[in-house]
């Protein structure tokens, strides 16, 4: 049997509690990628390529386009 990451022996020492509040997602956290998430991994990368974040003085941010023309993504 192949060594368990973090996340695996967490999921084994709480199953009990798992129990309690649901189950949780065992799924592999291990293998390759897909084609398909590889193009949607890059076309989220690109939609976050056009947005700045912006800072406010009193330390609150908010989003705003980088180029206000670019229609592209939106």
């Amino acid at each position: 049997m192949a060594k368990e990451n973090g996340a695996q022996r967490f999921m084994r020492a709480t199953g009990k509690l798992r129990a309690v509040f649901g189950p949780a997602n065992r799924s592999s956290l291990v293998h390759d990628m897909t084609e398909e998430n590889r193009k949607l991994l890059a076309q989220r990368e690109a939609e976050t390529q056009q947005w700045e974040t912006v800072t406010r003085p009193d330390g609150s941010t908010y989003v705003v386009p980088r180029n206000p023309d670019d229609k592209s993504l939106r």
